[in-house]
């Protein structure tokens, strides 16, 4: 982790502005940029944790933070201790410590024996640029505070980082959601990430969430999420380029645009469109870009050698064939658009479908332009499959979007992935 201080700048800072904020600590507002608010704030939190006070985020201090991060500790019962009082120290409930650790008797515990607690506070925040690691630490924490939930690794991206799937529910109706084919585009992640919180903590509770009944969902269906499909990408955007890259010098050459990689990476870190690489009418798209040029890897536009050349786009397609998925949504920014078609292959029911995903969150239905009508993650399961297969553009203004629109995307899209998830249920 970097040593964070007065002058830092970036995602680290803002999540550590976050989580100051969120356990009760002044940071100021959430901009990723450390100035004395940020200090003070810091500097109350380490003589709170016996740290050293310096106001320096150095591997002492970012120790603590983890923790928070995760949104949980491993706690040692003491003599005397109960839930309860372990709840109070904690700023936490008894039935978040109850869901956390199934199988144990709160009056029957025992000296010395480790328990999972969670922090009074949510996992995943919706304030800060959000990198793979994140994701990674809040997958993490999710599954301690709630174990029911399935998280597994559905293959690797170039430079290896994992490409996790969770699953909510055990039911045989199976749908599937992912986000962040493009780099950019990386405030899908935390919006799935957030539903996949929000899902988990309401069927802990037997709660409802948009009016339908967790549980009941819980129990017919089955979500599977990938929140981040393209992890290199991402972190090339939101951490920007590090000598350390293996493609560094390549990378130099291929963002040929004269911006920063924050500002017009689409691709993965070798410089192929994910969402242009799987095989529903690649040919087409491939003459297409030649035509207009595009011959070589680039921060957007390019293909591929081949339909499914990259990891990342094979992952999500052998994923995809392992299932029995009766609805995908693939999750992309922006223009608050729906794709809903594919050639003249897409199922009648689509429409329908399609009609009251737009009354949900107000999206317009719309064909896609012919520069991306073909070989995307959408169009590739409606050939192959017959069934309805969605690209969701969520927000509006330039990519990537500011994580302030992030609360706004998720409050108007968490009806549709409820929705998805019953449409075909019984």
């Amino acid at each position: 982790m970097e040593t964070l201080f007065i002058g830092s700048t970036g995602p680290y800072v803002m999540l550590i502005q976050s989580l100051l904020n969120r356990i009760g600590y002044h940071a100021g507002p959430v901009d990723g940029i450390f100035g004395l608010t940020t200090q003070q704030a810091i500097l109350a939190f380490q003589r709170n944790n016996n740290l050293v006070p310096d106001g320096v985020i150095g591997p002492v201090t970012w120790n603590p933070f983890e923790h928070f991060i995760e949104g949980y500790d491993t706690y040692t019962i003491n003599p005397g201790d109960t839930f309860y009082k372990i709840a109070q120290k904690y700023d936490t409930t008894v039935d978040a410590i109850l869901t956390a650790n199934p199988g144990i008797n709160p009056n029957q515990l025992m000296i010395e024996q480790k328990i999972i607690v969670p922090y009074g506070i949510d996992v995943v925040p919706i304030n800060v640029n959000y990198a793979y690691w994140l994701m990674e630490k809040n997958i993490e924490g999710l599954k301690a505070r709630y174990p029911f939930l399935e998280v597994g690794v559905a293959g690797t991206s170039v430079l290896g980082k994992s490409l996790y799937y969770v699953r909510l529910g055990t039911g045989p109706n199976q749908v599937f959601y992912n986000g962040a084919h493009h780099a950019l585009e990386w405030i899908t992640s935390p919006m799935l990430m957030k539903f996949i919180e929000n899902f988990a903590k309401a069927y802990a509770k037997g709660g409802n969430m948009h009016g339908y009944y967790i549980p009941d969902i819980w129990k017919k269906s089955s979500i599977y999420i990938i929140p981040m499909v393209n992890p290199d990408g991402v972190d090339l955007v939101v951490e920007g380029l590090k000598p350390t890259n293996p493609y560094y010098s390549q990378l130099l050459q291929w963002n040929n645009i004269g911006l920063p990689f924050s500002q017009v990476w689409q691709a993965n870190i070798k410089g192929v469109d994910l969402n242009l690489n799987y095989p529903a009418g690649w040919e087409i798209a491939k003459a297409s870009e030649q035509q207009n040029g595009m011959l070589s890897p680039s921060p957007s536009g390019y293909g591929g050698p081949s339909p499914l050349s990259e990891p990342e786009s094979s992952v999500v397609a052998n994923f995809t064939k392992q299932h029995l998925f009766t609805l995908v949504i693939a999750f992309h920014t922006q223009g608050r658009v729906i794709y809903w078609q594919y050639e003249n292959m897409t199922p009648p029911i689509a429409y329908l479908i399609t009609q009251q995903f737009s009354t949900i969150n107000g999206y317009s239905m719309e064909a896609p332009a012919p520069s991306a009508a073909h070989a995307g993650y959408k169009d590739w399961f409606i050939q192959e499959y017959k069934k309805p297969g969605y690209t969701l553009e969520v927000g509006l203004g330039k990519n990537p979007l500011p994580i302030s629109q992030l609360g706004p995307i998720y409050v108007e899209n968490e009806g549709v992935l409820l929705l998805a998830a019953v449409t075909f249920a019984s």
